[in-house]
């Protein structure tokens, strides 16, 4: 396993890092015991970051988790996890800093820690971002010097988030979580990574696979992605498995060859879905499958989907 450094932060990270969201069954129902199998392996093949959330499963996620890691050793592993999204609807949202502070605490008991390395505001897009920076972070920055987190990240989908809070905040935010923005199907996080990196703020990037786009399987039936990126992204995948392999193995092998991005999430409650892709970012990336991936991908290229209220976007 590989480790980078998580921003200013100076944690040093796995490459390829734990997705709890499975554990809530989130994608499929999953038994709990080979959830923490999955964790467990994911641990002893050297992946020692976790994140999650109490909307994953609506806190299920959180508990399985920290079932998993009862009796192993704190110093193993980082953990995050996130405030301020408790469900699927706008109400659901609550980034006020009486319910993150509040939140903090439950999700602690949940996972069974005294504190978080990480403490993420939810997917920001979904809420007012001048509530974000002045209520909800100077909240979290108190959290933080209660020592019951070391750092504080932000998360969402629309990119133009980042830069908005970022500019706002004078150094307060030291990580963001951005997701489906640097797959092989979209790559519009790259041209932000050199103003990330100058800022020192870490990088991780989720959904390497674009939420099931880049899958044998295929995304769930919600997944919000247009027609013509799904089409593509099955026609890249009938390529891959015609040639003999898996496109979500080219995936995170893309995904991890990023040097500016500190580490990748992957999810699964499987663990052999985690040992294959430990050994997939130890080999070789097949560089003319993935030019031929790219061509049948290049009509779609960077094409996403709103997420949030509209102004945040």
């Amino acid at each position: 396993m590989q480790y980078r450094t998580l921003g200013r932060t100076g944690l040093k990270v796995s490459v390829l890092s734990y997705g709890a969201s499975p554990l809530g069954g989130v994608f499929r129902a999953v038994s709990e015991n080979d959830g923490i199998e999955a964790v467990h392996v994911a641990l002893n093949l050297g992946v020692n970051f976790i994140d999650v959330s109490p909307f994953y499963g609506l806190t299920k996620a959180e508990t399985v988790l920290g079932r998993a890691l009862k009796g192993i050793n704190r110093g193993r592993y980082y953990l995050a996890t996130k405030v301020g999204r408790y469900g699927h609807e706008m109400k659901d949202f609550d980034f006020s800093a009486a319910r993150v502070t509040r939140s903090v605490d439950e999700s602690l008991a949940r996972l069974g820690v005294d504190y978080v390395d990480l403490i993420q505001c939810h997917d920001i897009e979904f809420g007012s971002l001048s509530q974000v920076v002045n209520e909800t972070l100077p909240a979290l920055k108190k959290v933080v010097a209660s020592g019951k987190a070391r750092f504080i990240g932000i998360t969402g989908l629309p990119l133009k988030v980042f830069p908005t809070v970022l500019e706002q905040t004078n150094g307060q935010v030291d990580t963001i979580l951005s997701y489906c923005h640097y797959s092989i199907n979209d790559t519009a996080l790259g041209e932000m990574l050199p103003w990330l990196e100058k800022k020192g703020t870490g990088v991780i990037n989720a959904s390497p696979l674009s939420m099931g786009l880049l899958s044998e399987a295929g995304p769930p039936a919600w997944h919000p992605a247009p027609a013509e990126v799904k089409a593509a992204c099955t026609q890249a995948a009938v390529l891959c498995k015609a040639r003999g392999t898996d496109i979500a193995k080219l995936a995170v092998q893309f995904a991890v060859a990023e040097q500016r991005i500190a580490t990748t999430l992957v999810g699964t409650a499987s663990a052999e879905n985690i040992t294959r892709n430990v050994q997939a970012i130890s080999e070789p990336i097949d560089r003319e499958l993935l030019s031929e991936v790219q061509k049948i991908l290049a009509p779609i290229h960077n094409k996403t989907w709103a997420s949030g209220r509209a102004e945040n976007n």
